[in-house]
């Protein structure tokens, strides 16, 4: 197929084939191609619609068009997702950064006073993959410092690499484990949104989600709960006095969330104030403390 050169009409060109495939969002992922493939910005496909484009870069503009049809990820095209408004190196070891996450990283910002929050404040990230959560608080309060972990060594790279590219990478120290099992030192906040999909429930999860999101990042278990039980079991002894443990989980999980941390001696601050909606209105997150 024979695509336009010019820049507005190349635009409206993949967002009418994006669009004929199904895609919710054609006019921003024809966008976002785009301006990844030519280093186009907002304002010079704005300003400078009749801008050319190159056959070098049609070409390969027409392979990311053909990829997403056939529904795969902008950011898995791209290598990126925004997140609370920052970009974030994404890769296949790594779970994409979800807009609902943005509930827990407010919610931990509440907690730790931003914008000047304290200066001993320790934050840590368990299961982080991009770092997203982590890096986002370093960055929104420059006094805090953090840990993030990992089982994937892989997705830990990914993570330092956003560190650099967004100004942290001297406040924060990753450790591949468990969850948290070779953390030592103390915290204000322990914060994760770890894997909370129940294992026979995966096949079913969207196609766009299921075989480009990394299984390690999905798979909560039989239930959905595993990484529930591990992190609470593990992070009683790494809060200092008044810390929090901050968790994102799904839709429907969060009374059995609050009682695995009940049983080991955690529970919700204020009763039912610790619980946060996301947009949508579904419980996204609790806040709890040492009970």
């Amino acid at each position: 197929m024979n695509m336009p050169r010019e820049a507005q009409k190349l635009h409206r060109d993949i967002a009418d084939r994006l669009r004929a495939a199904g895609m919710d969002t054609a006019m921003l992922d024809g966008r976002l191609i785009i301006q990844h493939v030519t280093g186009l910005s907002d304002i010079d496909l704005i300003a400078r619609p009749q801008t050319p484009v190159s056959d070098k870069h049609i070409a390969q503009i027409e392979k990311m068009v053909a990829r997403r049809q056939a529904g795969e990820p902008v950011s898995r095209l791209t290598g990126c997702k925004g997140f609370f408004g920052r970009d974030f190196k994404v890769a296949p070891a790594t779970l994409d950064p979800r807009p609902d996450t943005e509930v827990l990283v407010e919610t931990a910002l509440r907690l730790l006073g931003r914008p000047h929050g304290e200066a001993s404040a320790r934050v840590l990230d368990i299961g982080t993959g991009t770092g997203a959560i982590v890096i986002t608080l370093l960055a929104e309060v420059p006094s805090v410092t953090g840990v993030a972990t990992d089982m994937s060594q892989d997705a830990l790279e990914v993570c330092r690499s956003n560190a650099i590219a967004l100004g942290v990478d001297d406040r924060l120290e990753t450790v591949c484990t468990n969850w948290a099992r070779d953390v030592t030192g103390q915290f204000d906040l322990v914060a994760s949104n770890p894997p909370y999909i129940a294992s026979h429930e995966i096949a079913g999860l969207a196609a766009n989600v299921r075989d480009y999101d990394p299984d390690l990042a999905l798979d909560g278990g039989a239930d959905g709960l595993d990484a529930y039980r591990a992190i609470f079991s593990q992070v009683a002894g790494l809060l200092r006095p008044d810390g929090h443990v901050v968790v994102e989980f799904g839709k429907g999980q969060h009374e059995e969330v609050v009682q695995i941390a009940g049983r080991e001696g955690f529970a919700l601050i204020d009763d039912c104030s610790g619980l946060m909606r996301d947009l949508a209105g579904v419980i996204r997150c609790a806040v709890f403390r040492v009970s």
